[in-house]
């Protein structure tokens, strides 16, 4: 069982930056992705950005929104992924879920297996 805890949302006012971070205990998988999804009010869940690191190498992809505001690291000895959020926009309110387990490539959240309890970020106007 994975054991996935969020910290560092807020409110943050537009145009601000924010980072997340996001810590697995537990069992995880090599070579599958870890990452993170959000959830508006009234709105499906969105993905949000992935990592995956395999032969050394690491790999990630973003949704289409937050592309080029919002980069993902993370350190795989340590289960940890990170996700740094610059320029933020109203629209980014959302809870923001941590998940692991996930087949790399996906954008599809039932295809990510571990879901933490989600951090709450709120961008003001």
């Amino acid at each position: 069982q994975v054991q996935l805890v969020e910290s560092g949302g807020g409110l943050v006012q537009a145009g601000g930056s924010l980072r997340l971070s996001c810590a697995a205990s537990g069992r995880t998988f090599n070579n599958y992705a870890m990452g993170w999804f959000r959830q508006a009010p009234g709105k499906e869940r969105e993905f949000v950005a992935a990592i995956a690191w395999s032969g050394g190498n690491i790999h990630s992809y973003y949704g289409d929104s937050v592309k080029g505001r919002f980069t993902i690291s993370g350190d795989s000895a340590k289960n940890t992924v990170y996700l740094q959020m610059n320029s933020v926009k109203p629209e980014d309110t959302a809870v923001y879920y941590c998940v692991a387990n996930g087949v790399y490539g996906s954008t599809y959240w039932a295809d990510f297996a571990s879901w933490g309890q989600g951090t709450q970020v709120t961008v003001s106007s």
